[in-house]
């Protein structure tokens, strides 16, 4: 029987990597692999001495009765650090999670590399790096961050697919505070340097923030009820659902959203009216509130969702949005998950610090996203839709399978308040009412250009819907693209601009 130090960690206020595993995994289906495993030599500046399992548990268990591969820092033997054969299990693990097509998922709780092995512990993170982007889009890859998590430790996390944290005990960085203190002259703490909030809200490294441990690995445990085992199975909602396809009606959701454009709404109450009862998952709920994505059940199966929040910035796509938005997608893309995509954008935000953070670039992620993916993808349009914005979030034009509206869509290059001010400057200036000429223009401007049937007309809006009927529409939408096939040009890969 293993010894575990328990109390070691208790007294930091954590938990036991081995007490970690019991609360992620199903009762019961942990099988251990390399728990002989040691590293006996000399250490620089140590005696010899043997580590227990090299501070690293590995192993297979399951999940909602599937199969995950796991590792599982010690911080309690020599700080979780990574040496020699400390690496050489994680890299191990990982390679027969791809071997056996199944999701990893790596617990980490480290004080970085082992300085005293050297070069060993540099070629350690060396070799997880490369097998984390072979299996990036290959299987689902999950990181679980519990405690410190520094130098080029934290770029296997930034491979993964997502990374939770957990707020007090853990912290990400490249250079803790100290460093920065001596070289930067900064006085920092680590919470606010690395810290669960700063990763969810400012960073966006972090995907999910929990109060506590136990509340993580639980949320974990949600996650990969929506996920596939890897990127050639169906995924699906694994949980009890509604036996037909029965078309709920929730009027008084929809009644939330004001036909007037410049009042906001909360957009998840569309999302949760339309979507399986109590399934959506939300992802990065902190960052970049502007724009909402997550997972959720359409009559059982999994579909993600994107969708413009007017609540926060009006739903305007910046530098964060698009970023947030475009890894979402191509996740979705490589593991074969439906898209579907609520529209309710005013345009990119303006503004010197967006053109100076390189709003072209990151915008430019969020169009290659939607137009590389073949994935079936449908997008509902539920008020304004304007300009490049209009374009980027899943037109027909970027290769939407279906594009649906509201009687509320306005689809055009700009509102019609904006449209009369450039369109008719002096015409407004010489006019004796110039408050009754703008009215008479802006109706005249919603009724030939904002009208969703303009879109319609020319085939842009492949319906305009009634929203009581949008979940009927997007379930028939989506049996009718399951067998959905796309044709890729041959070439080796596109040159996404990162």
């Amino acid at each position: 029987m293993m010894h575990y130090d328990l109390e070691k960690q208790h007294s930091k206020g954590k938990l036991h990597a081995i007490e970690r595993l019991s609360l992620l995994l199903d009762e019961g289906s942990f099988q251990e692999i390399g728990s002989r495993v040691q590293h006996s030599c000399s250490l620089f500046g140590m005696d010899q001495k043997k580590l227990p399992y090299d501070g690293v548990i590995t192993g297979f268990g399951k999940i909602h009765g599937r199969p995950v591969a796991v590792y599982s820092q010690d911080f309690s033997v020599m700080g979780g650090t990574l040496g020699e054969m400390h690496g050489k299990k994680i890299a191990r693990i990982l390679q027969l999670a791809i071997d056996c097509k199944c999701p990893v998922i790596g617990i980490n709780d480290s004080g970085g590399a082992r300085i005293q092995e050297g070069i060993h512990s540099l070629a350690g993170y060396g070799d997880i790096f490369r097998l984390n982007t072979l299996a990036s889009g290959y299987i689902p890859q999950i990181s679980v961050i519990v405690g410190p998590c520094a130098g080029g430790a934290v770029y296997s996390p930034g491979i993964t697919d997502f990374v939770f944290m957990v707020d007090s005990i853990s912290h990400m960085f490249v250079t803790g505070p100290n460093v920065v203190k001596k070289v930067l002259y900064q006085d920092i703490d680590k919470e606010a340097l690395g810290g669960s909030s700063m990763h969810a809200s400012v960073s966006g490294v972090c995907h999910f923030r929990t109060t506590n441990e136990e509340s993580c690995f639980g949320k974990v445990r949600s996650l990969l009820s929506y996920l596939p085992q890897s990127w050639d199975e169906q995924s699906s909602v694994i949980r009890k659902i509604q036996q037909d396809s029965e078309i709920r009606i929730e009027s008084s959701a929809f009644l939330k959203i004001p036909h007037n454009p410049k009042v906001s709404y909360d957009v998840r109450e569309v999302v949760k009216a339309v979507v399986d009862d109590k399934s959506f998952l939300e992802i990065s709920e902190d960052f970049a509130k502007n724009l909402v994505i997550g997972f959720a059940g359409i009559a059982g199966s999994t579909v993600g969702v994107v969708a413009n929040q007017t609540k926060v910035l009006a739903g305007v796509l910046d530098c964060d949005a698009s970023d947030k938005a475009s890894r979402f997608i191509r996740f979705c893309d490589a593991f074969n998950i439906p898209l579907l995509t609520f529209v309710d954008v005013p345009g990119f935000l303006p503004g010197l610090e967006q053109e100076r953070k390189g709003i072209i670039r990151h915008g430019a992620k969020l169009l290659f996203a939607y137009a590389e993916s073949t994935v079936p993808k449908i997008t509902i349009i539920l008020r304004k839709a304007y300009g490049g914005a209009y374009i980027a979030m899943c037109s027909k034009h970027l290769g939407s399978d279906f594009v649906y509206s509201w009687d509320t869509g306005e689809i055009a290059v700009m509102g019609a308040e904006g449209a009369v001010e450039i369109l008719f400057k002096s015409e407004l200036q010489n006019a004796p009412n110039p408050k009754e000429l703008i009215e008479k223009l802006e109706k005249e401007y919603a009724d030939t250009f904002v009208n969703p049937t303009i879109a319609a007309e020319s085939g842009i809006v492949d319906e305009i819907i009634e929203p009581d009927q949008t979940r009927k529409v997007i379930i028939q939408s989506l049996i009718q693209l399951q067998r959905k096939e796309q044709q890729i040009l041959k070439k080796k890969h596109g040159n996404i601009p990162l």
